[in-house]
């Protein structure tokens, strides 16, 4: 249905598409080993489906078109159900034209709770996201233009948190803040630094990891990841510190500021404790079968011909057909692909990832979680358990993970644009 977004005091909204009439949709939050049931009726004039992103579903409740469903058509209804395996952060969005239905506002958050509650005095979401406004106040129709295609993807000249555009939040000194953080945008990559204080990061894309600094102190979330932070109000009463978005330093910008009431909490904690891990299939690196992927294309890269439809096409001709990006020599020409990989059932294997692009991409596979064991050779700190993983130009990433969910699962840049532009596979789990 319709709505509005990017609500700004004293001003109009946006007309947005979403979900139950505001952007973002409704939070759907439950407890883990939950059964859950959504129903969802299109009242839209166009299909969609709606993906569960980083939840391990079954095949059929996976939401995307002409692969686990048929679209589901105006005027229609479709009820996704299935089992919260895992506690975390997740969050879900339309998977059917993707570039525009997720720009015009059709995402949520859908938090899973741990069996027993944390210490913590808030739990808070920060669902980010950037729109492309045009001067009469609308979201742009350039959907999956040429050049957003073949290079870093639409970047939007608004910034949101939770569908407005925020300038304060409110924190008192003393209090413990689990902050989930979800980057809803198309393209944009966000690099957060908290001006003055300290988040440990304990989660991410939902699964606990052992507490830690972010990396030269800017929590990275490029679009579908997540992240939780530990967040203490260790400021003095009446400050303010901005919380600034520092990714691209040309465009570098304060995105809320950290405002702390007159009045402190008393610090009244129990000494903080990770969750408890989620019940995930561990990797046997000993026996795990090998895949070599290779993600190419774009602007300023070596592409030069791949196969589009069986057929060899060079680059003038994929970018006339709104294409641009291949997975190992392959264009996707959309979601009812045949696989490119056959896995079998409970068997472990490591994906030895290579971005041979000058772009950076946000591959995500879908039904599974693996755990990020290596970055251009080097172990990684945390051997994070993560279902999409950033990868940088000229990058190799290693991931292992079991293949125990059965079925035909979309794996894809999450910069949904190069999604759209040929840089999507398909594999199949028997």
């Amino acid at each position: 249905m319709e709505g509005h977004a990017l609500r700004d005091p004293g001003k109009p909204g946006v007309l947005a598409w979403t979900y139950n009439g505001g952007v973002p949709g409704p939070q759907l939050r439950v407890r883990q080993r939950d059964r859950v049931r959504i129903h969802v009726e299109n009242l839209l004039s166009v299909p969609t489906t709606v993906h569960w992103h980083g939840v391990r579903v079954p095949n059929a409740m996976d939401g995307v078109p002409h692969l686990t469903q048929r679209p589901i058509a105006p005027g229609e209804r479709f009820t996704y159900e299935f089992d919260a395996l895992d506690a975390g952060t997740y969050w879900y969005h339309s998977h059917f034209k993707s570039s525009e239905q997720m720009e015009r506002g059709l995402y949520g958050m859908m938090i899973v709770d741990e069996p027993d509650d944390l210490p913590f005095s808030r739990d808070v979401t920060w669902l980010l996201d950037d729109w492309r406004i045009t001067a009469s106040g609308s979201v742009s129709e350039t959907f999956g233009n040429a050049h957003d295609i073949s290079h870093a993807g639409r970047i939007g000249n608004v910034v949101t948190v939770n569908g407005s555009m925020h300038e304060e939040f409110a924190i008192r000194t003393g209090e413990r803040i689990r902050l989930r953080l979800a980057n809803a945008a198309n393209a944009r990559i966000f690099a957060l630094k908290f001006q003055n204080h300290r988040p440990l990061i304990i989660a991410l894309d939902g699964h606990p990891v052992r507490p830690h600094e972010p990396v030269q102190d800017r929590v990275i979330l490029a679009p579908g990841m997540r992240c939780d932070l530990l967040l203490e109000g260790s400021q003095q009463p009446g400050t303010r510190h901005d919380v600034q978005d520092l990714f691209y330093p040309r465009d570098a910008y304060v995105l809320m500021q950290l405002v702390y009431e007159n009045e402190a909490r008393a610090a009244d904690l129990t000494a903080f404790t990770p969750a408890p891990a989620n019940p995930l299939p561990e990797p046997d690196l000993t026996s795990a079968a090998v895949h070599e992927i290779r993600f190419e294309g774009g602007m300023m890269g070596s592409l030069h011909r791949a196969l589009l439809d069986g057929q060899p096409t060079d680059m003038r001709a994929l970018l006339r057909r709104g294409k641009a990006w291949a997975v190992n020599g392959v264009v996707s020409d959309g979601h009812a692909m045949q696989p490119s990989l056959h896995l079998k059932r409970g068997r472990s294997y490591l994906f030895r990832m290579n971005n041979a692009t000058r772009w950076h991409h946000s591959i995500h596979l879908h039904g599974h979680t693996f755990r990020v064991l290596r970055r251009n050779g080097k172990a990684t700190d945390h051997q994070e358990w993560q279902d999409t993983v950033l990868m940088a130009p000229d990058e190799h990433v290693d991931v292992a993970f079991v293949a125990d969910n059965p079925g035909d699962w979309m794996f894809h840049c999450h910069i949904v644009e190069h999604m759209e532009g040929g840089m999507m596979s398909v594999i199949r789990v028997l």
